[in-house]
């Protein structure tokens, strides 16, 4: 492996450790052990588990974001589908993985905001770069005649991540989609007044 791969390798396992058992549970020895990496590499690429931290929430969000943008720029679609299928990928995440992970950021920020406030400050960022697509998704559905120019879009963008972040949680605790499922419901039909 190079260099750089060796490090996001690093990353990836350690991302799906820290899905599984919280940032805090996740030692450095079993990310190196699960990575098959010794643990001088970790030293090289990361200064700590802080650091690796950090390293693992900029990395899902570069993927995660790369991910909204085909999705919400799909211009193939309308925006309101455009939303939709956003949606079901959620429902395939949860089912796929049994119930057991959730939205790492989301966990992540639940686990750690108030106890590290470079960790809260990056996550916040994160989540705002994600509003903000679904923001633009929404007036570009406003635009287009799908949904009433009267919705503030920047806040049916604000309720849709911070709703559906909810239901994800929900979900795990249920092991069900149905929370995921009863937001999409009343986020179309309530928020954006579409049956």
């Amino acid at each position: 492996m190079t260099s750089t791969d060796t490090r996001t390798h690093i990353i990836h396992t350690g991302a799906d450790l820290i899905g599984h058992k919280g940032f805090g549970a996740t030692g450095i020895n079993a990310v190196l052990t699960a990575a098959g990496v010794p643990k001088g590499s970790f030293y090289h690429y990361f200064s700590s588990k802080n650091d690796f931290g950090l390293a693992v929430i900029d990395t899902f969000a570069e993927e995660y974001d790369a991910k909204l943008d085909r999705i919400l720029n799909d211009t193939s679609r309308s925006c309101v589908d455009r939303l939709r299928a956003y949606f079901d990928t959620g429902f395939e995440t949860m089912t796929s993985c049994e119930y057991t992970r959730g939205c790492l950021i989301g966990n992540l920020g639940q686990e750690l905001a108030g106890q590290n406030e470079a960790f809260r400050q990056r996550l916040d960022s994160v989540f705002a770069s994600w509003e903000r697509r679904f923001e633009h998704c929404i007036r570009a559905a406003q635009q287009a005649g799908d949904i009433s120019a009267d919705i503030d879009a920047a806040d049916a963008a604000s309720f849709l991540l911070s709703g559906w972040e909810g239901a994800i949680l929900r979900s795990k605790v249920l092991k069900s989609t149905e929370p995921m499922e009863r937001f999409v419901r009343v986020f179309f039909k309530h928020c954006l007044n579409i049956g």
